[in-house]
């Protein structure tokens, strides 16, 4: 046999495929993937048509970006807590204050997967 072209240098760094879950998924059974609508979290990277990876059995914390619950309508905005709210990452939008009794926090932003090809996020 003999190669038509040059052989890649890629080639002497491979150890096999790649496998995606163990790269980004901690708990599978707790990992999610969801894909976001709108420009709200714009500034901390996060895109209308992006897909974020989300675990529910991380534990929220000051600063960490959140799914939540809000009147009954999924969002996604980084947790604050003092004073406690939702705060997005694009100035056009306002903060969302969390009342005394609280807003169920549905799982912490883990990975954000940003498509650069178009129509690659399968979004029509």
């Amino acid at each position: 046999m003999v190669a038509a072209g040059f052989p890649s240098p890629a080639e002497d760094h491979y150890d096999g495929p790649l496998d995606l879950d163990k790269h980004l998924i901690r708990n599978p059974a707790a990992t999610y993937i969801l894909r976001v609508t709108g420009w709200s979290m714009r500034d901390a990277g996060i895109s209308d048509g992006d897909e974020i990876i989300v675990d529910r059995s991380l534990r929220a914390a000051d600063g960490s970006i959140v799914v939540a619950i809000v009147d009954t309508e999924f969002t996604v905005k980084t947790l604050r807590t003092r004073p406690p709210r939702l705060e997005p990452a694009n100035p056009e939008f306002p903060n969302i204050p969390i009342p005394e009794g609280g807003i169920e926090i549905w799982g912490v932003v883990t990975t954000v997967i940003h498509h650069v090809f178009p129509g690659a996020s399968g979004a029509r």
